[in-house]
């Protein structure tokens, strides 16, 4: 009988241990990720001029930093102890964790997307606006400050948080059948799809958009005084760094934050259980903030340098036969919004 009883004991042990390994293994991912993208972004930060872009970047990191660090070692000790959650205040700050870093997230990546936007498809306005650092840092302030007075609401009786089934995280109860409670679940996730939508157009607004400034430098030779002359200033090296990270940036948005949104939605509409889906949902959602470091500053840092010296070898010998005009330093009033210290090397 003792035989049989530790047998199940060390089962369920080994069970729990493996059921852990997954978010052990991606709170290890997200905290080393992050952490290498603020240190590479403080490295290239020294000599180069200050953006809108690289603060917004910088704050996306952050971010996803304190997401990982806050809201996954709660996750882990519900693997050690199923009734962690059971305290209604530690689950109600969890559910506000995962509502907050989800939509903040969402929120700094929209702001990029908009200031890539003005950026090239409205230079005039970008610099009217004085957009910059500065500028950047007011939005992240508000950014932070709307969404954590959104996803307070919960706390303050809108809705209430619960445990999920799998007793590994709460969260808003998106089932409710009260009015004031079913509101929230819809609008949190209206919320989320419209940030998602808008990242998506903007950025393929962008990649259109340079995509015919391109075409365009090739077909209509630049002279000397045109108002074109800033679309020279545009390097393919830079055109193919923009919009891979847009294009990338758009699907890995839509790829790990759609799920949880659809589960929303489905979860108001046909009121039916599917802890499976939910469970699988969050989980998407949590690897957005593993995935961005990755995008934001090391995919450019190594994949593009090495595409950018194949390209000048492949294509020297027919670009050597074209001339080159020079731009004159009155010309260079529209490099500034893509200029390459906003996408650190």
């Amino acid at each position: 009988m003792n035989d049989t009883s530790n047998f199940t004991t060390h089962t369920v042990h080994d069970k729990s241990a493996a059921a852990m390994a997954l978010p052990v293994f991606m709170f290890a991912v997200g905290v080393i990720g992050n952490t290498i993208a603020i240190g590479a972004l403080s490295g290239s930060k020294q000599g180069r001029k200050p953006s809108a872009f690289f603060a917004l970047v910088c704050g996306l990191a952050v971010t996803d930093l304190l997401g990982t660090c806050l809201a996954s070692p709660i996750t882990i000790a519900t693997y050690l102890d199923k009734n962690v959650l059971y305290d209604r205040h530690l689950c109600e700050f969890h559910s506000f964790l995962l509502l907050f870093f989800g939509v903040a997230g969402l929120s700094i990546i929209c702001a990029m997307s908009v200031e890539r936007y003005l950026a090239i498809c409205c230079p005039y306005t970008y610099q009217r606006w004085g957009i910059g650092q500065q500028f950047a840092r007011k939005c992240l302030f508000c950014i932070y400050l709307s969404n954590i007075l959104f996803c307070c609401l919960p706390v303050m009786g809108m809705t209430e948080s619960m445990s999920q089934p799998s007793k590994t995280w709460c969260f808003i109860n998106w089932m409710a059948h009260e009015p004031l409670s079913a509101a929230y679940s819809f609008l949190y996730a209206s919320v989320s799809f419209l940030l998602i939508l808008m990242t998506i157009v903007l950025n393929f607004a962008v990649c259109g958009t340079l995509l015919i400034m391109h075409r365009r430098k090739i077909q209509r030779p630049v002279t000397r005084g045109s108002t074109r002359a800033h679309w020279t200033a545009l390097s393919s090296g830079v055109e193919a760094q923009m919009m891979t990270v847009l294009v990338v940036t758009s699907m890995v948005v839509l790829g790990c934050s759609a799920p949880l949104v659809v589960r929303v939605f489905a979860n108001q509409i046909s009121r039916e259980d599917n802890s499976h889906a939910d469970l699988k949902a969050i989980r998407i959602a949590a690897v957005n903030a593993i995935l961005d470091p990755w995008i934001y500053i090391l995919l450019r840092r190594t994949l593009f340098s090495k595409i950018r010296r194949l390209s000048k070898r492949v294509y020297s010998g027919r670009k050597g036969k074209e001339p080159m005009l020079p731009v004159k330093s009155s010309q260079r009033t529209f490099q500034f919004q893509t200029n390459t210290h906003d996408l650190p090397s």
